[in-house]
């Protein structure tokens, strides 16, 4: 176990010591798995929500003793209540996730063995595509003149286009690009790869457009704030650290004034900017790499929207369609 920090967590539907073995989880997910705080929040909520479940379903408190006897009939009425509320199939399946990887903790911890949670069959998830966005509206994307008429600073204009060419331009996860410190962001002409930081605390080395470079000089050139070294390359309207929040409704924005659907997110650049690869004969293998995909299988989804947009293609042209 790490020697973290445990957190004191307590509510009504559990009794201290299942409370107690949750937070020694939750900063053993953190500390030695690396899990992002997105998906520490998502499992402590997944949990707690299970907890209450069966803290009004057994009409009793939860104890480590009442957990560990759990019931695959018990965790079937919990999902079945999540996917009454109209719950995803992507969110029940992270949800029984996290349960069994609460269960094997406990189990390696010698607190009970919940044997019910490896009995429930994982629900069906729809396989969706990524949906990316034409080439020439990622382009304009990255035109901060197409948002001239917006009453806004034009440092800020010019930083909102900055980051999403450099989304589109090099496929990073906006949480990624955000985190960019100024010193690892090289000059135009002085460099033309990012060192950046990804799931799971992974570095990989990415490729930088000197156009992109030169989008993100433009706007330190006139940012009103100083930007240290060892800061944020980009930071928020009042200097302080960017939230992803600000990007994504400036997308939003750029969605009326482009006539683009709802689907056009930061992420869609940087679906796009895997879709646009590969349909430029861009090796898979290579594009999991930019991506920092840690299993092949996650990549290949991209040569599905490459198929299909063959096949819309045949089916336009072929004469005897």
């Amino acid at each position: 176990m790490s020697k973290a920090a445990v957190p004191h967590i307590e509510f009504a539907s559990a009794d201290p010591s299942i409370a107690q073995e949750m937070a020694r989880w939750l900063t053993h997910l953190g500390a030695e798995r690396r899990l992002s705080p997105k998906t520490l929040e998502a499992y402590g909520r997944d949990l707690r929500q299970c907890l209450d479940f069966l803290c009004a379903h057994w009409g009793e408190r939860v104890t480590l003793e009442r957990f560990a006897a759990l019931e695959a009939t018990d965790v079937r009425a919990f999902m079945a209540m999540r996917r009454a509320d109209d719950i995803a199939g992507r969110s029940l399946m992270r949800a029984l996730a996290g349960l069994r990887s609460f269960g094997r903790f406990l189990e390696r911890e010698g607190k009970g063995k919940v044997g019910a949670l490896s009995a429930i069959r994982a629900p069906k998830v729809a396989k969706s595509l990524p949906k990316p966005l034409p080439m020439a509206s990622a382009k304009r994307l990255a035109d901060a003149d197409e948002r001239a008429g917006e009453e806004r600073e034009t440092w800020i204009l010019a930083r909102d286009a900055a980051v999403m060419a450099l989304l589109y331009g090099s496929g990073l996860r906006i949480s990624e690009a955000l985190s960019l410190k100024r010193r690892e962001v090289p000059r135009p002409g002085e460099g033309d790869v990012l060192v950046v930081t990804g799931k799971g605390n992974k570095t990989r080395m990415v490729p930088v457009l000197q156009n992109v470079l030169a989008l993100i000089q433009d706007y330190v050139a006139i940012c009103p704030y100083p930007l240290p070294a060892d800061g944020p390359i980009f930071v928020g309207a009042r200097g302080g650290p960017l939230s992803p929040r600000i990007i994504q409704l400036a997308m939003e924005r750029l969605r009326g004034a482009l006539g683009l659907p709802d689907s056009a997110t930061p992420h869609a650049l940087r679906h796009s900017f895997a879709t646009h690869l590969l349909s430029r004969g861009g090796d898979l293998r290579a594009i999991q790499e930019l991506l920092g995909h840690s299993s092949l299988s996650t990549t290949q989804v991209y040569t599905g929207i490459d198929s299909e947009r063959l096949l819309e293609v045949y089916a336009s042209a072929h004469p005897r369609r």
